[in-house]
């Protein structure tokens, strides 16, 4: 590898770390299939900045992945609000509002049901907030927070983990909301979006990632979500970054249909830095993939 300027080189090492940074150099190394693949030779004409490009344009592709799981996120607590609110302003604390056997599952790590297990992190989560509208909400009110309050201070993960607790009947129309047939559909969909928003979040490598069993979203079955099909015949791409994509581009399409997110994806994509290995197929977009019908205005 060329390092160019010595000063350069430590600075960027010092700005990234080396382990973080080798993942981006990953990709520019050599493979020989004689000595059993991948070998610690770069490729001709590697450099260093290379790598460091490659971080840069993997920031950018972070700040767009969490840009539109904000939207998503958003969308899902209006939504679950007013669907499980119908039933009791405090259904989210009431197993009776919920799904008896999910709600019941007894959790391995805390030996508790699955809902005071999440029951007990809502309240801390709700103790410990110093939100207005949760002070006000407590300085007029002796009853626990309703769950069009309390769902404002769930992370990514309560609000995951609350799909799986709520009444078959619930979830269904939580996922006609968003065009999609199966509520275990969504269920898939919500975890790998969790999954996908905690490595954004931690400013982990998302370029030519593996997504890992929980991350890697259910595909739907053939012909239930006609723009999705093509990701069906694609083994490669349903275990990469292009798969969590088509999920956020589906439920981006049903929240706001003028939202230009996949514009900018593309727009994005093609400023992927030119070195020797790096193609936007490592991330799992196939070839032509702006043009399918999913991803046109």
């Amino acid at each position: 590898m060329l390092c160019g300027d010595r000063h350069a080189a430590e600075a960027a090492l010092r700005r990234y770390g080396y382990y973080r940074l080798s993942g981006y150099w990953f990709p520019f190394r050599q493979v020989d299939l004689a000595a059993g693949g991948v070998i610690e030779t770069f490729r001709p004409g590697t450099t260093l900045q290379s790598a460091v490009d490659l971080a840069v344009f993997d920031k950018a592709l972070r700040i767009l992945i969490l840009d539109a799981l904000e939207q998503i996120e958003v969308a899902l607590r209006v939504d679950i609000a007013l669907i499980v609110g119908r039933h009791n302003p405090l259904a989210h604390r009431l197993v009776a509002a919920l799904h008896p056997t999910f709600a019941n599952k007894i959790d391995q790590a805390s030996g508790q049901t699955a809902h005071h297990t999440w029951l007990t992190r809502h309240d801390e989560m709700a103790a410990r907030s110093r939100e207005d509208f949760v002070q006000s909400f407590a300085a007029s009110c002796s009853t626990p927070l309703p769950i069009w309050i309390a769902i404002e201070l769930w992370d990514f993960g309560l609000l995951s983990r609350f799909v799986g607790l709520m009444t078959v009947s619930d979830r269904q129309q939580l996922a006609a909301r968003y065009a999609i047939p199966d509520w275990r559909l969504l269920e898939s969909w919500v975890r790998a979006l969790g999954h996908i928003r905690n490595i954004a979040a931690h400013h982990a490598r998302l370029w030519n990632r593996a997504l890992s069993n929980v991350g890697t979203p259910k595909m739907a079955a053939a012909g239930a979500i006609p723009d999705l099909d093509h990701l069906r015949t694609d083994p490669f791409a349903q275990k990469r970054l292009y798969a969590v994509a088509v999920v956020i581009q589906h439920l981006l399409r049903s929240i706001n249909p003028q939202a230009p997110w996949a514009q900018r994806l593309a727009t994005h994509l093609a400023t992927l830095p030119s070195a020797p290995g790096v193609t936007v197929d490592a991330t799992g977009f196939p070839p032509g993939w702006s043009a399918l019908p999913l991803w046109q205005p």
